[in-house]
């Protein structure tokens, strides 16, 4: 049973740091790309960054410069650390085995950032 569990969350400041986890079960993580997707209230759930087999990352334009995915295969283990956070970065963010969702795959709880003064 593929399983997602993301930590690591919680209300920092503007300018603040975070470092998201996301620890997956399930599946032979080191055979997929894994993301980190985040959805704000109201809004879509959108693509925050990727990692592929080899390491190779992608970021959206709005986080790059400020956000670092990593992941650890050994630990089965995907990771977030999230820089210089600004108000919109507030959303749930949630780690997941592809760049685009899939139906029928299924997502984590997600954990909750939220930048405010």
């Amino acid at each position: 049973q593929v399983q997602f569990v993301e930590s690591g969350g919680g209300l920092v400041q503007p300018g603040g740091s975070l470092r998201l986890s996301c620890a997956a079960s399930g599946f032979t993580f080191s055979n997929y790309v894994m993301s980190w997707f985040r959805q704000a209230p109201g809004k879509e759930r959108e693509l925050v960054a990727s990692i592929n087999t080899s390491a190779t990352a992608t970021y959206a334009d709005s986080v790059k410069g400020r956000f670092t995915i990593s992941r650890d295969n050994a630990k089965n283990t995907v990771y977030l650390q999230m820089n210089s956070l600004k108000p919109e970065d507030t959303a749930v963010y949630y780690c997941y085995r592809a760049r685009v969702p899939i139906v029928g795959w299924p997502w984590g709880q997600g954990t909750q950032v939220t930048v405010s003064a």
